[in-house]
């Protein structure tokens, strides 16, 4: 079979057969298909889409090309439970939800992936932790999910290693946003991790790959079906992604903010929301709780006890990152050197935020990838964003800009300005949480 076949076939738009897709995970798998192959196959998928079971044969492909982990015979005393997000700016829920569940009695081994075209990535973020692994062993991964009840951790070599090199591909080939590739990506993972229940946090707006709702509810929609083929039960939130998900975006500056919030100290209401109805689910789909208001209750007291902390803390500790760093982050964390508050050109009230455009000013400040070998400068990012609805009086700036020099920071000064509407009054507010598909 020659793949320049299997190509053109898709470019105009025929149904690939079973066999056809499973040559191409193979090829992706061992890299006899080259790079420039696989970024024209994923942009002929990208033009004209897939069915339902081709994208339910590429997830099977993909999760067959690895190991798929067990967990029986560690005689866990809770399900074991997942999330996960497709992307947005400031989104940082994974380091809050992971703890917060495991509060509430699941297991969650979370295996993250990198930032994703304009979006952020957890594996990236968690990274800015020092000495933390995100690429543990099996045995240790294992390990820190028995002892603590969750561990985050980078997608290893092991584990779909078909969709982590086509994952690497999409990110800089202009194919992130396709449903089906979305879908088997997210999955071939999760059914690969041996997971009992997944969460999805399915976002849509300016800051998402899905930019309207009826978009957002096919991809659920096909998260959904397909995990359910797979007996994998799967429940699905539709968010907000409009603006940042809390205060601030980029790597190290997403953990401080996540710190603040499991110390209790300072929780963004949209943020907060997210992240008590997205746990809540968790302990819904595994039938920890029957009652949403029940599991929202249960959630918001691991947070207030203090007990997420402690076992963010302890996850942190196990691989190998600081002992105490809920409470001494700001001494870890790496800072940007220059720091720069951006006004809006005119008072009035912020109306509308280009949460894309956002994102592509924080990969323009190197805290996201234009090459798949970029090192990323896990310091920069924004901070104290105004939420939309915030009164801009002169005061009150839009953000404030972490870069690593002030020819960088300068460079992005009119990006953050021009991703900022402002107008007279405020805009009519819209829900945070716009639906729950089970």
């Amino acid at each position: 079979m020659l793949f320049t076949d299997v190509i053109a076939k898709k470019r105009d738009g025929h149904e690939l057969t079973a066999e056809e897709i499973k040559f191409f995970v193979a090829g992706l798998t061992d890299a006899s298909i080259p790079a420039e192959q696989v970024s024209a196959f994923a942009m002929a998928v990208f033009l004209n889409s897939m069915t339902a079971e081709e994208a339910g044969q590429l997830t099977t492909a993909m999760t067959a090309s690895g190991a798929v982990l067990q967990w029986d015979d560690l005689d866990l005393d809770g399900p074991i439970v997942d999330k996960h997000s497709t992307g947005g700016i400031g989104d940082k829920v994974s380091f809050l939800l992971a703890p917060i569940a495991a509060a509430c009695g699941c297991y969650v081994p979370m295996i993250s992936g990198r930032g994703l075209g304009h979006t952020g990535g957890t594996t990236d973020k968690v990274e800015s932790i020092p000495g933390y692994q995100s690429m543990p062993d099996y045995a240790l991964f294992r390990k820190v999910v028995k002892d603590v009840g969750c561990a985050i951790i980078g997608q290893t070599e092991d584990l779909a290693p078909a969709d982590r090199r086509f994952y690497s591909i999409r990110d800089v080939t202009a194919t992130v946003e396709s449903i089906p590739l979305i879908t088997a990506s997210i999955l071939s993972k999760k059914i690969a991790a041996g997971l009992s229940g997944l969460v999805m946090d399915v976002k849509y707006g300016s800051g998402a790959f899905m930019s309207t709702m009826s978009q957002a509810e096919e991809m659920a929609t096909s998260i959904i079906n397909t995990a359910a083929a797979a007996n994998l039960k799967t429940h699905a939130l539709i968010t907000d992604m409009n603006e940042c998900l809390g205060e601030k975006a980029g790597n190290a500056l997403e953990i401080a903010e996540s710190m603040e919030f499991l110390s209790n100290t300072r929780r963004e209401p949209r943020l907060n929301a997210v992240v008590m109805a997205t746990t809540a689910e968790m302990l819904v789909v595994t039938g920890i709780e029957s009652n949403r208001d029940a599991a929202m209750q249960k959630t918001d007291e691991a947070v207030t006890s203090g007990k997420a902390a402690e076992i963010f803390e302890k996850m942190v500790r196990g691989l190998g990152g600081p002992a105490d760093f809920v409470m001494t982050y700001a001494a870890h964390l790496p800072k940007a050197p220059v720091t720069m508050p951006v006004f809006a050109k005119q008072e009035g009230v912020l109306a509308a935020v280009d949460a894309f455009a956002l994102g592509n000013a924080i990969i323009e400040l190197g805290g996201g990838r234009r090459e798949l070998n970029d090192v990323l400068d896990l310091s920069v990012g924004f901070a104290d964003m105004a939420p939309i609805g915030e009164v801009l009086d002169g005061q009150r700036p839009l953000g404030v800009i972490h870069a690593a020099d002030e020819v960088s920071a300068k460079r992005v000064f009119a990006m953050f300005q021009n991703a900022c509407t402002v107008a007279d009054a405020a805009p009519e507010s819209n829900p945070v949480i716009y639906k729950i598909l089970t």
